[in-house]
């Protein structure tokens, strides 16, 4: 396993976060809201400056790719729980900007991430113009499906010529695609690309969830890998799109239809093990069965911060059992806030477990705050 984690990582983030620095000086932190527009707000000034990612990919100053898509899915829930008004409108502008057109692959799930903040937009102002390049890629998605395993094996010519890239063969993509798809049958009322979606959720689901430890691979290629101590390598972030992914695809399927009701069973499942997995600083590892001199890791903790409240407010987490869950890994999330403002320590782009450092920050990273601060807002709001 290639995992490299630096000692000292936790002694660190105490020192450098902003909650320590606003706890040093008796302030209360900030309510979820505050905390995330103002997240927001950094990240939205920095949009077309790549300086503040520390590795860089092809895809990272791609304004239709999924590294900032993810940024504009937490714009749209944080749009919706009561931000000022410029959250909206850029996300209209960044949909207007990109002409409302997918990523460039057409059965690529990255390259449908983006569309989620379009089908919002569709229902928030833009109309059906925001929508109808999505509708006619999907179409061709279900129209003419992919014929391929979801066996992973990189090629010669390198990761992204994949076969099983067309279909979801790594745990990603349940939350880049299937939500997109869902809400198309929501505004559309067709049936289609729901049903197509939860098909090739349970396919993914099927092919790459280890039933014994109630968690995801990330891919084929990780089944027999193991750590120096033989445990199996389960991604944290991985598991984060999977955790957040059925956060956003549930509300979407039919409340006495079968899949829905198999889907929050397996989210209750999940749940229950990665409430054992939190370490007690509050973060998630970023390889799960493998805590010990791990560093603080944001994106994956926010993704499973934002589910784990989603799954009380909604009713499926007894609140008594996973609100000090949800507090602990909210309250990492805000020691986690750099002076200069940006989210620390995001693990980079990757398909495993990596070293984190405390200025690594990323659009997934923020988009994931984004959203477990909504989710903290409305659990809050619910409580009352």
């Amino acid at each position: 396993m290639r995992v490299r984690f630096f000692l000292g990582a936790l002694l660190l983030v105490t020192h450098a976060s902003f909650g320590a620095n606003t706890a040093s000086k008796g302030k209360s932190p900030p309510a979820p809201i505050e905390a995330a527009v103002r997240l927001a707000d950094w990240q939205l000034a920095r949009m077309h400056d790549g300086a503040p990612v520390s590795r860089k990919t092809h895809e990272t100053s791609n304004p239709r790719a999924w590294e900032q898509a993810a940024f504009w899915v937490g714009m749209t829930a944080l749009a919706d729980a009561g931000a000022p008004p410029r959250i909206r409108e850029a996300i209209l502008a960044m949909g207007r900007a990109n002409q409302w057109l997918p990523g460039a692959k057409p059965y690529f799930a990255d390259d449908h991430a983006i569309t989620q903040s379009y089908l919002w937009a569709a229902t928030h102002g833009a109309g059906a113009e925001a929508r109808e390049p999505t509708r006619k890629l999907f179409d061709k998605v279900i129209d003419e499906p992919a014929v391929t395993t979801l066996a992973f094996f990189v090629p010669p010519e390198g990761y992204g010529a994949a076969e099983c890239l067309k279909r979801w063969c790594w745990c990603d993509a349940l939350f880049m695609a299937p939500p997109a798809f869902v809400e198309m049958t929501r505004q559309t009322q067709d049936e289609r690309y729901r049903a197509f979606a939860t098909k090739e959720f349970w396919a993914t689901t099927d092919f790459l969830f280890d039933p014994a430890e109630h968690l995801y691979y990330r891919d084929s290629r990780f089944f027999e890998r193991r750590d120096a101590k033989r445990r199996k390598m389960f991604w944290s972030r991985g598991n984060g799109w999977v955790f957040g992914g059925m956060a956003r695809i549930i509300p979407g399927l039919a409340a006495d239809s079968p899949d829905r009701k198999r889907m929050e069973s397996l989210f209750v499942e999940m749940a229950a093990r990665l409430k054992q997995l939190q370490k007690p600083d509050g973060y998630w590892p970023p390889s799960l069965l493998a805590p010990e001199e791990s560093p603080p890791e944001t994106s994956g903790t926010a993704f499973f911060t934002y589910g784990l409240a989603w799954g009380i407010r909604t009713g499926l987490l007894p609140r008594e059992e996973y609100a000090p869950v949800v507090k602990r890994g909210w309250d990492a999330l805000l020691r986690a806030i750099q002076p200069d403002g940006r989210l620390g320590w995001v693990q980079q782009v990757s398909d495993r477990p990596e070293s984190v450092e405390p200025g690594d920050t990323q659009y997934y990273g923020v988009g994931a705050f984004l959203l477990a601060a909504t989710e903290i807002a409305a659990l809050n709001e619910a409580g009352r």
